[in-house]
């Protein structure tokens, strides 16, 4: 990650576990929470587990924080992925909405 950009607890707890531990990373959300990534939905925590680790059993890749832009109660992270799936690497944009400590809506963006 890059140390110069300051990114919120739970932006900062998401990219600590995202591609380590799928069930840490989706108590960073509420519970009620969504996650939109490819054009699919994935609601709640069980379900964002589900999907995380899907994702990182199918690609191994990093996610390197690059900028941040907060807009009220969301924090637009732009991330630069590296990995072993095609186009890679991509810059990716990361659109948190964040509910004091948590996460209560993800969606990734190209």
């Amino acid at each position: 990650m890059n140390a110069s950009i300051n990114l919120p607890p739970p932006v900062a707890a998401y990219f600590a576990a995202d591609t380590t531990d799928a069930d840490r990373l989706a108590r960073c959300f509420t519970a009620g929470a969504v996650v939109i990534d490819e054009q699919r939905d994935h609601r709640g925590q069980l379900a964002i587990a589900r999907w995380k680790a899907d994702a990182t059993a199918k690609y191994h890749y990093t996610s390197v924080p690059m900028a941040i832009d907060i807009a009220g109660s969301d924090a637009i992270v732009t991330a630069r992925v590296s990995g072993d799936f095609p186009g890679s690497p991509v810059v990716l944009r990361y659109r948190f909405a964040l509910e004091g400590d948590r996460i209560a809506r993800l969606e990734i963006a190209s």
